[in-house]
Protein backbone atom coordinates (compact mmCIF):
# COMPACT_ATOMS: atom_id res chain seq x y z
CA UNK A 1 0.00 0.00 0.00
CA UNK A 2 1.05 3.60 -0.81
CA UNK A 3 -0.09 5.56 2.45
CA UNK A 4 -1.10 9.19 1.60
CA UNK A 5 0.63 12.21 4.10
CA UNK A 6 -2.78 14.13 3.89
CA UNK A 7 -6.41 13.98 3.62
CA UNK A 8 -8.80 16.56 2.73
CA UNK A 9 -12.48 15.60 3.22
CA UNK A 10 -15.40 17.36 2.95
CA UNK A 11 -19.24 15.76 3.99
CA UNK A 12 -18.13 14.34 6.73
CA UNK A 13 -21.10 14.97 8.83
CA UNK A 14 -23.04 12.77 6.69
CA UNK A 15 -23.70 8.90 6.85
CA UNK A 16 -21.11 7.78 4.80
CA UNK A 17 -18.29 10.66 5.55
CA UNK A 18 -18.70 10.43 9.16
CA UNK A 19 -18.07 6.57 9.23
CA UNK A 20 -15.31 7.39 7.12
CA UNK A 21 -13.51 10.11 9.23
CA UNK A 22 -13.97 7.95 12.30
CA UNK A 23 -11.93 5.25 10.50
CA UNK A 24 -9.11 7.88 9.21
CA UNK A 25 -8.77 9.37 12.81
CA UNK A 26 -8.02 5.62 14.06
CA UNK A 27 -5.59 4.45 11.28
CA UNK A 28 -1.91 5.03 12.25
CA UNK A 29 -0.32 5.41 8.50
CA UNK A 30 -2.96 7.94 7.98
CA UNK A 31 -1.12 11.41 8.45
CA UNK A 32 -2.67 14.79 8.70
CA UNK A 33 -6.43 14.80 7.94
CA UNK A 34 -8.29 18.11 6.48
CA UNK A 35 -11.79 18.36 7.16
CA UNK A 36 -14.22 20.95 5.31
CA UNK A 37 -17.69 21.82 7.17
CA UNK A 38 -20.21 24.20 7.14
CA UNK A 39 -20.44 23.63 11.53
CA UNK A 40 -17.79 22.33 13.78
CA UNK A 41 -17.61 18.76 14.47
CA UNK A 42 -16.95 18.43 17.71
CA UNK A 43 -13.58 16.84 19.59
CA UNK A 44 -11.11 14.42 17.31
CA UNK A 45 -7.68 13.41 17.84
CA UNK A 46 -5.08 16.16 16.79
CA UNK A 47 -3.81 15.05 13.28
CA UNK A 48 -7.77 16.09 12.30
CA UNK A 49 -8.23 19.99 11.20
CA UNK A 50 -11.67 21.16 10.92
CA UNK A 51 -11.71 24.14 8.66
CA UNK A 52 -15.60 25.50 8.81
CA UNK A 53 -16.23 27.75 5.88
CA UNK A 54 -19.11 28.75 3.51
CA UNK A 55 -19.48 26.30 0.51
CA UNK A 56 -20.27 29.28 -1.40
CA UNK A 57 -16.77 30.60 -1.07
CA UNK A 58 -14.97 27.06 -1.29
CA UNK A 59 -12.96 28.53 -4.12
CA UNK A 60 -11.27 31.20 -1.85
CA UNK A 61 -9.30 28.72 -0.40
CA UNK A 62 -8.05 26.99 -3.84
CA UNK A 63 -4.70 28.50 -2.25
CA UNK A 64 -4.56 27.15 0.82
CA UNK A 65 -5.99 23.84 0.63
CA UNK A 66 -3.08 20.81 0.12
CA UNK A 67 -3.82 17.30 0.12
CA UNK A 68 -2.47 14.04 -1.56
CA UNK A 69 -5.86 12.96 -1.43
CA UNK A 70 -9.53 14.51 -1.77
CA UNK A 71 -11.92 12.69 -0.55
CA UNK A 72 -15.68 14.24 -1.16
CA UNK A 73 -18.99 12.96 0.44
CA UNK A 74 -21.31 15.81 0.01
CA UNK A 75 -24.81 14.63 -1.17
CA UNK A 76 -28.75 15.71 -0.16
CA UNK A 77 -32.32 14.95 -1.36
CA UNK A 78 -34.86 17.26 -3.18
CA UNK A 79 -36.76 17.19 -0.60
CA UNK A 80 -34.08 17.89 2.61
CA UNK A 81 -32.85 20.40 -0.01
CA UNK A 82 -36.04 22.01 -0.89
CA UNK A 83 -36.14 22.62 -4.47
CA UNK A 84 -34.22 21.26 -7.41
CA UNK A 85 -32.30 24.06 -7.81
CA UNK A 86 -30.93 23.24 -4.07
CA UNK A 87 -29.85 19.67 -4.56
CA UNK A 88 -28.43 20.47 -8.05
CA UNK A 89 -26.29 23.45 -5.74
CA UNK A 90 -25.00 20.54 -3.32
CA UNK A 91 -25.01 17.72 -5.72
CA UNK A 92 -23.16 19.04 -8.66
CA UNK A 93 -21.75 22.79 -8.02
CA UNK A 94 -20.30 22.30 -4.41
CA UNK A 95 -18.83 18.64 -5.55
CA UNK A 96 -17.57 20.16 -8.76
CA UNK A 97 -16.20 23.01 -7.19
CA UNK A 98 -14.55 20.85 -4.38
CA UNK A 99 -13.08 18.84 -7.43
CA UNK A 100 -11.22 22.23 -8.75
CA UNK A 101 -9.74 22.75 -5.93
CA UNK A 102 -8.10 19.06 -5.84
CA UNK A 103 -6.98 19.72 -9.05
CA UNK A 104 -5.41 23.06 -8.85
CA UNK A 105 -3.69 21.77 -5.23
CA UNK A 106 -2.06 19.24 -7.55
CA UNK A 107 -4.08 16.08 -5.57
CA UNK A 108 -3.03 12.69 -7.08
CA UNK A 109 -6.63 11.50 -5.90
CA UNK A 110 -10.15 12.51 -5.79
CA UNK A 111 -12.66 10.42 -4.27
CA UNK A 112 -16.74 11.07 -4.84
CA UNK A 113 -19.72 9.14 -3.51
CA UNK A 114 -22.41 9.06 -6.31
CA UNK A 115 -25.33 6.66 -6.49
CA UNK A 116 -26.83 4.10 -8.55
CA UNK A 117 -28.23 4.96 -11.71
CA UNK A 118 -25.98 8.09 -11.77
CA UNK A 119 -26.69 8.99 -15.81
CA UNK A 120 -26.27 12.35 -17.45
CA UNK A 121 -28.89 11.10 -20.13
CA UNK A 122 -31.28 10.03 -17.77
CA UNK A 123 -34.68 11.39 -17.53
CA UNK A 124 -34.58 11.14 -13.81
CA UNK A 125 -33.54 14.07 -12.43
CA UNK A 126 -31.85 13.11 -9.89
CA UNK A 127 -30.21 10.17 -11.73
CA UNK A 128 -29.48 13.08 -14.35
CA UNK A 129 -27.73 15.46 -11.87
CA UNK A 130 -25.50 12.36 -10.28
CA UNK A 131 -24.25 11.53 -14.03
CA UNK A 132 -23.70 14.92 -15.03
CA UNK A 133 -21.22 15.30 -11.80
CA UNK A 134 -19.68 12.26 -13.06
CA UNK A 135 -18.89 13.05 -16.32
CA UNK A 136 -17.52 16.45 -16.00
CA UNK A 137 -15.32 15.15 -12.75
CA UNK A 138 -13.77 12.46 -15.10
CA UNK A 139 -12.62 15.33 -17.68
CA UNK A 140 -10.16 17.04 -14.77
CA UNK A 141 -6.84 16.92 -14.40
CA UNK A 142 -6.46 14.56 -11.47
CA UNK A 143 -4.32 11.06 -12.10
CA UNK A 144 -6.50 9.33 -9.83
CA UNK A 145 -10.59 9.60 -9.67
CA UNK A 146 -12.78 6.77 -8.22
CA UNK A 147 -16.57 7.04 -8.03
CA UNK A 148 -18.42 4.87 -5.64
CA UNK A 149 -21.92 3.98 -6.66
CA UNK A 150 -23.77 2.62 -3.34
CA UNK A 151 -27.52 1.18 -3.50
CA UNK A 152 -29.90 1.52 -0.23
CA UNK A 153 -27.64 3.04 2.39
CA UNK A 154 -28.16 1.29 5.78
CA UNK A 155 -27.25 3.10 8.70
CA UNK A 156 -28.69 6.13 11.43
CA UNK A 157 -29.39 9.30 9.64
CA UNK A 158 -29.24 12.74 11.54
CA UNK A 159 -32.07 13.62 8.94
CA UNK A 160 -35.42 11.65 8.08
CA UNK A 161 -35.56 10.84 4.04
CA UNK A 162 -38.93 10.02 3.06
CA UNK A 163 -39.25 5.83 2.99
CA UNK A 164 -36.08 5.10 3.35
CA UNK A 165 -37.16 4.12 7.05
CA UNK A 166 -39.13 1.23 5.77
CA UNK A 167 -36.92 0.83 2.85
CA UNK A 168 -34.20 -0.04 5.55
CA UNK A 169 -36.18 -2.27 7.98
CA UNK A 170 -37.47 -4.54 4.31
CA UNK A 171 -33.52 -4.76 3.34
CA UNK A 172 -32.91 -8.01 4.71
CA UNK A 173 -35.77 -9.27 2.84
CA UNK A 174 -34.82 -7.83 -0.60
CA UNK A 175 -31.01 -8.28 -0.18
CA UNK A 176 -32.04 -12.11 0.22
CA UNK A 177 -33.67 -11.83 -2.77
CA UNK A 178 -31.53 -10.31 -4.93
CA UNK A 179 -28.67 -13.08 -6.52
CA UNK A 180 -26.78 -13.00 -9.53
CA UNK A 181 -27.12 -9.64 -11.45
CA UNK A 182 -29.39 -8.39 -8.87
CA UNK A 183 -26.59 -8.37 -6.30
CA UNK A 184 -25.73 -4.66 -7.32
CA UNK A 185 -28.75 -3.62 -6.16
CA UNK A 186 -28.72 -5.02 -2.34
CA UNK A 187 -29.01 -2.14 0.12
CA UNK A 188 -25.49 -1.65 2.08
CA UNK A 189 -24.48 -0.36 5.44
CA UNK A 190 -22.81 2.65 5.78
CA UNK A 191 -19.69 1.21 7.69
CA UNK A 192 -19.00 -0.99 4.28
CA UNK A 193 -18.96 1.68 2.30
CA UNK A 194 -16.55 3.51 4.65
CA UNK A 195 -14.11 0.39 4.56
CA UNK A 196 -13.95 0.05 0.95
CA UNK A 197 -13.29 4.09 0.40
CA UNK A 198 -10.64 3.81 3.40
CA UNK A 199 -9.29 0.81 1.02
CA UNK A 200 -9.24 2.96 -2.49
CA UNK A 201 -7.54 5.83 0.08
CA UNK A 202 -4.87 3.77 1.07
CA UNK A 203 -3.61 2.59 -2.51
CA UNK A 204 -2.79 4.54 -5.33
CA UNK A 205 -3.54 3.10 -8.69
CA UNK A 206 -3.07 5.93 -11.86
CA UNK A 207 -6.34 5.87 -14.05
CA UNK A 208 -10.49 6.49 -13.41
CA UNK A 209 -12.72 3.88 -11.75
CA UNK A 210 -16.27 3.35 -11.17
CA UNK A 211 -17.55 0.79 -8.38
CA UNK A 212 -21.34 -0.35 -8.37
CA UNK A 213 -22.68 -1.86 -4.84
CA UNK A 214 -21.83 -5.13 -5.12
CA UNK A 215 -18.20 -4.04 -5.81
CA UNK A 216 -18.31 -2.35 -3.16
CA UNK A 217 -19.72 -4.60 -1.00
CA UNK A 218 -16.81 -6.89 -2.01
CA UNK A 219 -14.08 -4.29 -0.98
CA UNK A 220 -15.48 -4.18 2.68
CA UNK A 221 -15.22 -7.46 2.83
CA UNK A 222 -11.90 -8.23 1.68
CA UNK A 223 -10.25 -6.37 4.02
CA UNK A 224 -9.96 -6.66 8.21
CA UNK A 225 -11.98 -4.88 10.37
CA UNK A 226 -9.71 -2.94 12.05
CA UNK A 227 -8.44 -1.12 8.78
Amino acid sequence: MNFPTDICITGATGLVGNELLLLLANIEHVGHVTVLSRKPLGRFPAKIENIVLDFDKLANYSASLKAHTFVCCLGTTIKVAGSQEAFRKVDYDYVMEFAKVAEKAKAQKFIVISAMGANAESSIFYNRVKGEMERDLRSLSIPQIEIFRPSLLLGHRKEQRSGEGLAQKLSPLMNALMIGPLKKYKAIAATDVAKAMALSILNFNAGQFIYESDEIQRMSDSIKSDV
